[in-house]
Parts: structure tokens; sequence; C-alpha cells
């Protein structure tokens, strides 16, 4: 296998690692109804889709702009979430 038919396959492996660790959010979520968990597991889901969608799309590269800008919301979402988690509550 060379390394262009390889690229799909770990694509879709990285996807869904990053849906199991959605799951894994989301069940803390539930256990505790925190924000931060939903905000995670919903990063991990956007991160998972972003990933099926480079291993399914042959046209798009990874340095394409809109999978950065993906990347951009899911990584904004953590961030928001731990700002939300570590402000002080007044």
């Amino acid at each position: 296998m060379t390394g262009a038919t390889l690229t799909p396959v770990l694509q879709g492996a990285t996807s869904a690692l990053a849906c199991v660790a959605g799951l894994f959010f989301w069940g803390f979520w539930r256990r505790t109804r925190d924000r931060l968990f939903i905000c995670f597991a919903l990063s991990f889901w956007i991160e998972s889709a972003n990933r099926l969608h480079l291993g399914l799309s042959a046209q798009m590269g990874e340095d394409a702009p809109l999978n950065y800008a993906v990347r951009l919301i899911a990584y904004a979402l953590i961030l928001v979430a731990i700002w939300d988690k570590n402000r002080p509550r007044g």
C-alpha cells in the first residue's frame, strides 16, 4: 500500500477515535451536566465529521481553508469551555 491509498484509512481511523472520545465526554456530561464535558464532546464530534469528510473527499486536500475553519471552530469551542469553567462566579 502506498501513502496515497493509506491516507483515507488513517483519516477514517482518526475520525472513529475522535467520535469515541466524544462519546466518552458525553457520558461524563450525562452524569454531571457540566457544560465543559458537552463542549468537549461537541468539539470531538466536529473534528470527527471533519476527518470523515477528508477521508471520503478526494478533491479537497488537508490544507484547504474550509478544513482550517472547521478545526478553528472545534478548538475555539474547547477554549471557550475551559474559559467558562475557570471564570469567577459572582
